[in-house]
């Protein structure tokens, strides 16, 4: 496969990842999907990680992230867990 073309993949991939992590956040319903609105809310982001607060802000975010995704695995293997065993089946008749 050309180069050109595993690059796309791979830059469409990480788009659509980017953008399943601002569903997974609530922003897309929080805003009404609107798109002006997302872009303002980014460009506030972007605006606070050029400012003094970069550190601070980066250490917070990624903890919520890390505590978010955990606590989505942790409910994930929950659930898993607490499902019913399937049925026996039925004795063969003999």
């Amino acid at each position: 496969m050309r180069e050109w073309v595993v690059k796309r993949r791979e830059r469409t991939r990480h788009l659509i990842e980017l953008g399943g992590l601002v569903v997974k956040a609530g922003l897309v319903e929080l805003t009404g999907d609107d798109r002006t609105t997302l872009y303002g809310v980014f460009l506030s982001i972007a605006g606070k990680l050029q400012g003094e607060e970069r550190d601070h802000a980066l250490a917070l975010w990624a903890r919520r992230g890390k505590r978010a995704f955990e606590a989505e695995a942790e409910a994930k293997s929950g659930a898993m867990a607490i499902l019913p065993s399937p049925p026996a089946p039925p004795p063969s008749a003999a």
